[in-house]
């Protein structure tokens, strides 16, 4: 089992930047892949952006161009840092892990708020 503890949520004016990080504790070594997904009220949740073990990313529509995900893996913990958010933005942020038994695992979310 992983256990998930995500920061850096918060309010932000549109333009800004924020960094999430997650870093995992646990079942270190059935990781295959961390990233981030978002959801609104009312909407599916979202990938973000993901990298694996080895280094590979994907990004999602959504914010592809105004984010990067980078892990520290000395650290088990990955970063997400956006830029030029916008109000459209503003979700719930999840960190996500995907396991090689492709079992996934969520944290508890963290709220991302753009708004002037």
């Amino acid at each position: 089992q992983v256990q998930l503890v995500e920061s850096g949520g918060g309010l932000v004016q549109p333009g800004g930047s924020l960094r999430l990080s997650c870093t995992a504790s646990g079942s270190i070594s059935s990781i295959y892949a961390m990233g981030w997904y978002r959801q609104d009220p009312g909407k599916q949740r979202e990938l973000v952006a993901l990298i694996t073990i080895n280094g590979g990313t994907a990004y999602g529509n959504s914010m592809k161009g105004r984010c990067t995900i980078s892990r520290d893996n000395a650290k088990n913990t990955v970063y997400l840092q956006m830029n030029s958010l916008k109000p459209e933005d503003t979700a719930v942020y999840y960190c996500n892990v995907q396991h090689f038994s492709n079992i996934q695992s969520w944290g508890q979310g963290t709220q991302v708020t753009v708004s002037s």
